[in-house]
Order: structure tokens, then C-alpha cells, then sequence
């Protein structure tokens, strides 16, 4: 049997070469030959030569170009050059148990699924200089910032809507296609939701095991998430569903807080131009009291809400990232609600993604 690793890749020379040896290093079973294919973005760090020099020493590892640049083009050419009868997604920011591999070709087997994953765990640098990733790792983890998915729950093992990674049989892509080449972001969720409405199966098994690691600044979160959320839209828009509600919520709350705010601006700006003894501004003055009791209402029931998730994953995760939780937590909420309503808008109004919204960011 022979199995096909596929990665889509740009600019990563300072993690290529210790990737690569991960995966020349997955223990596998003796009957299991292993190619890897690598799509490079074109990238212009060094990366490519690393990577020439990494296959020249290792039959099995294979480079092509990838002039999309992004995940869902390089992952497709991947698929297109793969002779495996079982293909395993991996990403250069992750680090992989020895029998990942292994572990996905056995889950597959035991239950036959459409796509296979392990649960995603994210972990930050140990440290004085890694405790804003260690934030950001432990609020990725959390149920009460994810809205409950079960692809962060590291013990669940069963049927989910959507897997970190993926491990598909050949037989998925051929009855299900490829992915989304429009789609910067997302196009794994968009993915999996079509393998669920078309009757397919997707399993997570615990005994899956990697660990990622986030981004290390607030700010590249909240640039990520804003990217997350801005392709959403386009997700739902083609397949006339959202994959979850969790995906909704942040869009709406950050449209109720620029309500409210629209609505006190608005209300003062017209009680201020009219004379006092008009008939409408009373009603002015009381559209800007309802605009500013909603927008005090919803930021006070957020940040205590931030507050209590803040101190519930500081005792586990630890005391020294509480100071970092709060702006963490907003980062990926805001990010990604930001990030929605402009899809949103794009999606629906516009009928076309924004090109700024075209570029990877790490």
C-alpha cells in the first residue's frame, strides 16, 4: 500500500528542514511505501533550496510549484501528482507524534470514513518570551472562545463536522472533488461540509496526535481570524448553510455593538442640529440613550464574560498569561466578527471577494 503526504508550503526556511525530517522519521507499517509531495508557493527565503537539497538526499519527498500561493492551490496539485491510495494532509507549523501517519491509516480503516483526523491542540513556546503564544494557545483550546467545537476537544473521539488537517482515502476526492481554489482561507470546512451533504462520514480519533503552534502576537491572531471570518461568508453564500451556528455568532455581535453605536451617534448628532423646541428631538435625545444604554449593556456583559473565561483558563493554563488572556480572547472574537461582516458584505452586495483579502498572513 502506498501512502501520500501532501503540504502545501511558503516561506517557512526556518521550520522546512525540521519538518521534513518528521516526516521521514513516521513509524509505519512494513507493507506501507510513503511519498510526500511538497507545493511551494513560490517562495523566496530559502525555502526552495532547502527543499532541493532535502529530495535530492530522500527519494521519497517530491517539490512542485504552486503559482496560486495559497492552501487550497497547492493542496489540489498535490492530489493531482499523488499515487497513494490514502492521502494525509500536514502542515509545516505542526509537530506530529511519531505514528501520526500510522494512527490516521488505522483510523480509517476501523471506521471507513470519508476523512480521518486528530484533534487540534495548540501549544506555545515555553518561557518568559512565549507566554503571549501560550495565551494564545490556551484560549485557542478552550470551549467557552471557540463556541464548543469539538475539533479542540482532545479526548472526543466520534463523528464531527469538521477535523484538523484530514486523512481521506483516494476514493473521497474522486466522489467528492477538490477544493475550493476561490476560497483563501476555509477551504477545509468548505471541504468537509460538502462531503457531509453529500452523505459522507468524518471522524476524529483522539489517538490522532500533533500539537500546532499559533501565532505568537495578538495582533497576527487578530489579522488571522479577521482572514478566518472574512471567507465564512463565501463558505455559506455557495452552499446555502452555515457548517455551524459558533461561525454566526461573532458577526452578530459585533454588528448589535456598531448598532448601538450608530444609533447614539446618530441620535445626538440630530438632537444637537435641532433647535430645543422641536418636535423631533426628543425623540433623537431617546434614540441616542437607547443606542448608548445597548452599546454600555453589551460591552459590560462581554467583558465580564472575558473576565470569568480569563480566570477560569489562567488556573489550568497559568496565573502569568491572565494579563494576556482578555486582549487574546477579543482578538479572536473581533477578528473574526470584523472579518465576517465584511464577507458579508462582499458575499452579498458586491458579489466578489476583495483582493486584500487574497494574501495568506503568518
Amino acid at each position: 500500500m502506498r501512502i501520500s503526504v501532501i503540504v502545501p508550503c511558503r516561506n517557512e526556511a526556518a521550520h522546512i528542514r525540521a519538518f521534513c525530517q518528521s516526516v521521514a522519521e513516521q513509524q509505519l507499517p512494513a507493507e506501507v511505501a510513503l511519498e510526500v509531495w511538497i507545493a511551494d508557493g513560490m517562495s523566496n527565503d530559502g525555502t526552495r533550496e532547502q527543499l532541493a537539497d532535502w529530495c535530492a538526499s530522500d527519494a521519497r519527498f517530491h517539490v512542485i510549484d504552486n503559482p496560486g500561493r495559497i492552501v487550497s492551490t497547492g493542496l489540489n496539485r498535490c492530489i493531482a501528482h499523488a499515487t497513494g491510495d490514502f492521502i494525509v494532509r500536514l502542515d509545516v507549523h505542526t509537530v506530529y507524534a511519531p505514528d501520526y501517519i500510522a494512527q490516521c491509516l488505522a483510523t480509517w480503516q476501523a471506521t471507513g470514513a470519508d476523512n480521518v483526523g486528530g484533534p487540534w491542540c495548540a501549544q506555545g513556546a515555553q518561557g518568559k518570551g512565549g507566554t503571549v503564544q501560550r495565551a494564545v494557545a490556551a484560549a485557542f483550546q478552550s470551549k467557552w472562545v471557540s463556541g464548543g467545537a469539538r475539533s479542540r476537544d482532545l479526548t472526543y473521539n466520534g463523528e464531527v463536522d469538521t477535523v484538523y488537517l484530514g486523512a481521506w482515502p483516494r476514493s473521497t476526492f474522486e466522489r467528492f472533488g477538490g477544493f475550493d481554489e476561490t476560497l483563501v482561507r476555509n477551504q477545509d470546512d468548505e471541504h468537509n461540509l460538502r462531503i457531509h451533504q453529500g452523505g459522507g462520514r468524518i471522524w476524529q480519533s483522539a489517538s490522532i496526535r500533533s500539537v500546532y503552534f499559533p501565532r505568537s502576537s495578538k495582533r497576527d491572531v487578530f489579522r488571522q481570524y479577521r482572514q478566518y471570518g472574512y471567507w465564512k461568508p463565501f463558505v455559506m453564500r455557495k452552499h446555502g448553510q452555515a457548517a455551524a451556528l459558533r461561525h454566526l455568532v461573532p458577526g452578530l455581535f459585533v454588528a448589535a455593538l456598531l448598532l448601538c453605536l450608530m444609533l447614539m451617534l446618530l441620535g445626538a448628532a440630530v438632537s444637537y442640529l435641532l433647535p430645543p423646541a422641536a418636535d423631533y428631538r426628543l425623540a433623537a435625545l431617546w434614540l441616542a440613550a437607547l443606542g448608548a444604554g445597548g452599546l454600555m449593556a453589551l460591552s459590560a456583559l462581554y467583558g465580564a464574560a472575558v473576565f470569568a473565561v480569563s480566570t477560569a483558563i489562567s488556573r489550568e493554563a497559568g496565573r502569568e498569561l491572565w494579563w494576556h488572556l482578555p486582549d487574546v480572547i477579543a482578538a479572536y472574537h473581533f477578528g473574526y466578527g470584523l472579518g465576517s461582516l465584511q464577507g458579508w458584505w462582499d458575499a452579498l452586495v458586491r458579489r466578489r471577494p476583495d483582493p486584500a483579502f487574497g494574501r495568506l498572513t503568518r
